[in-house]
């Protein structure tokens, strides 16, 4: 075959297949009532391996129907609700992080349970961390925002982020103002809240948004040191941005949860891993600077740094602080302005 006439053939695919997901997401009912009074939200996004993928090549990322489940208190007795998404960590949606989103539906918030997993019919991350990755996670939370903006149910001004673990780093780094300028939507989230993130990068360039940032980790945490996170969030209030952290003494990943704390055989303890990030969004290997922007490469990068088994479990006085601490976090940014 031609040059050219490949060329036009591979275009004509690329075409015929965008058309033919924005078509099955116009007859699929996008906002459809299930029987269970949630609603599932579907929206069209796309595979970004990596955060420079998203900065250096979105447009060219394999596209994605995605979905979540939107959800309003039982009383309904506003014309508008702010509302909280969430997103899940490594091992999918655990009862604990429903646990919050129920308690702020009680507080008269809308929630919104993003299912990057489920939609790419994956269950769990654990071990692997590139099926579904923070940057494919960020990229379905502003293309969900997006939606959720044409609701009229929804005060799309008055929106929060929340995550756990791998989704903590969706709720951290979805304030980074590079990754926002490239997704190119206009809605923003107005607050940050990221339970035991990744924190283990040094940025070349700190540029964040307005909103407040607040991390939750525990001290024992060794899939993802809490020294890590206290000087990432070090380095970015020495850049004015508004970011606090609170330690909870003798805590360990998963704090959260109910149930003492277990082994996670597979799962990578990240204490001696620390990435430099480029503007680029691309981080950089701790030997030869090699940028990790293929699984292949991650794999090896952390097969260098990491080692295998970790900790995962709750602790009842870190829990019952978390649970308190997340509502309040909630009312201070997104209800008192809502209610004045």
């Amino acid at each position: 075959m031609h040059l050219f006439q490949f060329d036009k053939y591979h275009i004509f695919l690329k075409l015929f297949k965008f058309f033919f997901l924005l078509f099955v997401l116009q007859k699929d009912i996008v906002f459809a009532i299930e029987k269970t009074g949630a609603e599932k939200v579907n929206f069209l996004t796309a595979n970004p391996f990596s955060f420079f993928h998203i900065i250096t090549d979105l447009e060219n990322q394999e596209s994605q129907i995605a979905y979540g489940i939107l959800r309003f208190p039982e009383t309904r007795i506003r014309n508008q609700y702010p509302l909280i998404l969430g997103v899940n960590g490594s091992k999918n949606w655990a009862d604990h992080h429903l646990e919050y989103m129920e308690m702020y539906r009680k507080m008269g918030f809308a929630t919104f349970e993003i299912q990057s997993f489920n939609s790419r019919n994956v269950n769990s991350t654990v071990g692997d961390q590139t099926t579904v990755t923070i940057a494919m996670m960020i990229l379905d939370s502003y293309k969900a925002l997006e939606v959720l903006g044409k609701d009229n149910r929804i005060d799309i001004d008055n929106v929060a982020i929340t995550g756990w673990s791998l989704g903590g780093g969706v709720a951290l780094f979805s304030a980074w103002e590079p990754l926002i300028a490239s997704i190119g939507i206009k809605e923003r989230f107005k607050a940050h809240l990221a339970f035991y993130p990744p924190c283990l990068v040094e940025m070349d360039l700190i540029e964040f948004s307005k909103a407040p940032i607040h991390i939750l980790i525990g001290e024992k945490d060794d899939w993802v040191t809490s020294s890590a996170c206290e000087d990432l969030v070090r380095d970015l209030s020495d850049n004015n941005v508004d970011i606090g952290i609170t330690v909870y003494a003798n805590a360990h990943h998963g704090f959260d949860r109910k149930g003492l704390p277990v082994k996670e055989e597979n799962g990578y303890a990240t204490g001696n891993c620390h990435f430099r990030m480029r503007s680029d969004g691309a981080l950089l290997m701790n030997f030869l600077d090699i940028p990790m922007i293929t699984p292949f490469r991650q794999k090896v990068a952390l097969g260098w740094c990491a080692d295998r088994g970790t900790t995962i479990g709750g602790n009842p006085e870190a829990r019952a602080k978390s649970f308190d601490f997340a509502r309040k976090f909630m009312i201070k940014n997104l209800l008192q302005d809502f209610l004045q």
